[in-house]
């Protein structure tokens, strides 16, 4: 079976830097991904290839087995591929809901009221909270709504950067046992997370990253018990 999203080749550069070396993996359907390594090892560089923000100087990205490495990032969310920044970046100003149906702009008008249940069935922190402005929420509750923003456009996988990024604990657990009721509920999820324990532990693979090249590859749960992975990730 062909992989939902398959990443061949890929070389990124910033000006003379080279950030990322030669990268291929894949997501197939249904499955929890996770890129795991050190600061600076090229994690985000390689999701913001895949949603466009970048460019490669080399090899392709396929959705589906359609080429998306041109597509503008833009347009990116209407064939299926949904992005979640790291540090969140909600709409300030805006109220929960408001980020929310943002969320939706590539979708017909009579979905976006199902989808925002949908969510809200997900979130009911969020419900609780859809008239108060988003910049008044706490970290946690804002990364749920960057989270639930992204559903809002139907994705067919969704990219998480760095979901965990400076929570507490508390929260950091609430976050990846919402990762896990997306994926029980079907959805693809690619995710980048510094916190490598939580990550694997969630993932079906993963794929561990040191300056800009994969170094080792295997299911999220091998990976975890794998002593170099202990040793350099893990604090074993």
């Amino acid at each position: 079976m062909a992989a939902l999203l398959e990443v061949k080749n890929i070389n990124v550069y910033y000006g003379a830097i080279h950030a990322v070396k030669d990268i291929s993996f894949e997501v197939n359907q249904g499955e929890i991904v996770t890129l795991i390594g050190a600061n600076g090892a090229g994690k985000t560089t390689t999701l913001q290839t895949v949603s466009g923000l970048l460019r490669s100087r080399t090899g392709s990205i396929q959705l589906e087995g359609k080429p998306i490495q041109n597509v503008p990032a833009h347009k990116l969310v209407a064939h299926g591929l949904a992005q979640v920044p790291e540090g969140r970046r909600v709409f300030q100003q805006m109220t929960v809901e408001e980020n929310l149906e943002m969320g939706a702009f590539t979708q017909a008008n009579s979905t976006v009221a199902p989808n925002l249940e949908r969510v809200f069935d997900q979130f009911p922190r969020l419900k609780e909270r859809r008239r108060q402005i988003a910049g008044t929420l706490s970290g946690g509750e804002q990364q749920m709504l960057a989270m639930g923003r992204a559903l809002m456009s139907n994705p067919k996988i969704l990219m998480l950067d760095e979901p965990s990024m400076g929570l507490a604990p508390i929260l950091v657990e609430q976050i990846f046992d919402i990762i896990k009721r997306l994926h029980q509920a079907g959805t693809t999820i690619l995710l980048v997370e510094q916190n490598a324990r939580m990550a694997l532990s969630v993932a079906d693979r993963g794929y561990v990253l040191e300056t800009g090249r994969i170094t080792l590859t295997g299911p999220g749960k091998e990976l975890l018990a794998d002593e170099a992975v202990k040793k350099a990730y893990l604090g074993g």
